[in-house]
This record gives structure tokens, sequence and C-alpha cells, in this order.
């Protein structure tokens, strides 16, 4: 795990930093859709030191915060992080950020969705305390030039497919940890790599922030839900229904004895592959805990998927146990 200063926000890889370009970047939100209160009484947050100015006062009463990080166009899944840690803490805060330096060149910053005032009424009723929606110039002001990364657990999955990714991940949550200062951090398992990569940080970083993983929430017929599901046509989203299905015959064939890797990945990038409108970005199976080659210590793996159904990628996975039966 490291802490550099190597690129500037809007730059891309491999560019003279001075031609960083500074102002307002991708994904800016339109003044319109910014507003310090949604007419619910649901604080609406904008500056860092408006959160923190909000958040002190709740911390000297001696009440516990939780956050929820996200990137808005917020769906059940997003209401199950945003429930559970209303249940568990006195004051929720949910941050609505599309992060830009987490997209590469060719990504989907510019077209991310974007539903503010759908976000602020699942937010309040799911029992969030208070919203923090800050531009990314709030966030990186011009000369902003220090980024959180890490060696471990980035190589592989997302890592691989996606360079810089999670650099932009950990750099925005350790920002949010610094701002917030929260007791508990609610992550979804849908992103096991993010979260695996969250907690590696929090650990070797000593962040006094307890990370809560939440299941992954599906529709009834198994589709993981995602914020780009909107981006799928019908056909499209049919087509995905064989991520869960691929998934879900790895484990049944683990479940049956199987003990090669390379026989699960097999099967299941066979069972992906039979749908005309998927195209594999990568199938792995790690050992859960430390996103790597299964060993003999391995008690529990990961199945991950990433597959394009037309310009959309979508990823799924599955958690389950792992006992040599030789």
């Amino acid at each position: 795990m490291s802490i550099f200063g190597k690129q500037r926000v809007g730059e891309d890889p491999g560019k003279d930093p001075e031609n960083a370009r500074g102002g307002t970047y991708p994904g800016e939100y339109p003044e319109n859709e910014r507003s310090e209160k949604n007419g619910k009484g649901i604080p609406v947050v904008e500056t860092i030191g408006g959160l923190r100015e909000q958040l002190a006062v709740q911390r000297k009463s001696g009440k516990s915060i939780g956050l929820v990080p996200t990137m808005g166009a917020l769906h059940a899944g997003h209401r199950s992080l945003i429930e559970k840690s209303a249940a568990e803490n006195d004051i929720t805060v949910v941050s609505i950020f599309v992060n830009p330096i987490q997209f590469g060149p060719n990504e989907d910053l510019d077209k991310y969705p974007k539903s503010f005032d759908a976000d602020v009424s699942l937010c309040t009723e799911a029992g969030a305390g208070i919203i923090f929606h800050p531009t990314p110039s709030e966030m990186y002001p011009d000369g902003f030039s220090l980024y959180v990364d890490s060696d471990a657990m980035t190589d592989v999955m997302c890592g691989r497919s996606r360079p810089g990714h999670f650099r932009g991940v950990m750099t925005v949550v350790s920002k949010l940890f610094h701002i917030a200062a929260p007791d508990k951090a609610y992550f979804g398992e849908k992103d096991a790599q993010q979260l695996a990569i969250i907690q590696k940080m929090t650990r070797d970083l000593d962040f006094p922030v307890q990370i809560v993983g939440c299941p992954i929430v599906r529709e009834a017929d198994g589709l993981a839900l995602s914020s780009r599901n909107t981006y799928l046509s019908d056909e499209e989203r049919t087509a995905a229904l064989c991520l869960y299905r691929a998934l879900s015959l790895g484990k049944l064939l683990a479940a049956s004895g199987e003990r090669n890797p390379a026989e699960i990945v097999k099967a299941v990038t066979n069972a992906i592959g039979a749908e005309k409108l998927a195209h594999i970005d990568y199938v792995e199976l790690l050992d859960a805990g430390r996103l790597c080659a299964i060993s003999e210590q391995t008690s529990s793996v990961l199945l991950a998927v990433a597959a394009y159904f037309g310009s959309t990628r979508l990823i799924d996975n599955l958690t389950f146990e792992w006992c040599d039966r030789k």
C-alpha cells in the first residue's frame, strides 16, 4: 500500500502533469441539480467544511456515524446499505459523487446515469440523515496531485481490465473517511474486489473505521442490481441473465466435488460464451480473502465474472466454501 503523487486530475496517464485540466471536470453536476435542502428536511451538503461542521455537532453529542459511499443512480441494492447503516448508527451519511478519477479515458463518465431527485427520495425513505453531494472540483481542487494506490489485489479481475480504477477508488474513499470520520462504512459485495481492497486499505493505513460488507441484491430472475443496468436494451437484459446462471453452475460444480479451478473456470466461460450477446472480459476463481490463486490454505473462494452486453460492462460474483476433498 502506498500514497504518492504522480498524476493530476483530468490528466491522461503518461501525459505531462503541466497539461492537466483544471476547472470543471467531466461528470460535474449542473447547478440546477444541487441544493442545500431537498424539501423534506434531510440536509444536502455540498462542501467538505459544511459536512465536517454538521458531523462535529453530532459527534459532540455522542452519536455514531455510518457512511455509505455511492455514485448516485441509487437502486434497491444501495437502499439495503443505507437501511443497514441507519439500523446500526445514529446518523447515516450517504455520499453521492460520480468520482472522475476512477474512470478510464474510454469509459462511461460522461454518460453515467444521474437521478439526483430520485436519489434524495430513496435516501430519505431508507433513513439517511445527511447527503454529501460535492462537485468534482470540491473534492479535487486545482493542483490536486496525491493519490492512494496498492500493489496488492489490483492485478486481477477489474484491476487488470481497468488500470488505474482502484487508485481512483482508494483515493476517494480515503478522502471520504478523512472528511466524515465514520464509525462504520458500508459497501456492497457485488463489487467484491473493491470491498477486499478497501478492507486492506483500512487495515494498512490504520483508519479507525469498521468496514461492513452487505449481500448482493438481485432481481427475481437473478440479475444483480447495478446502476448500469439502465443502459441495457430489453434483449441485452435478457442475455445478461447468463452471468448468474453461469456462476450458479460453477458453484454447483464445486459443491459436487470439482477441485480443479481451471475446470470450473472453463465451464463458467463456456456457459457465458453460449450467449451470443455476451462478450467476456474475465472469469476468475480466486481465494476470497486474498484475491490470489487457490492454495491449501484457502477456505472460501470468489468466483467472479465480467462481460459486455453491447457497450455495457456488467460484473457479478458468488462466494462459497472451498474444502479440499482429496
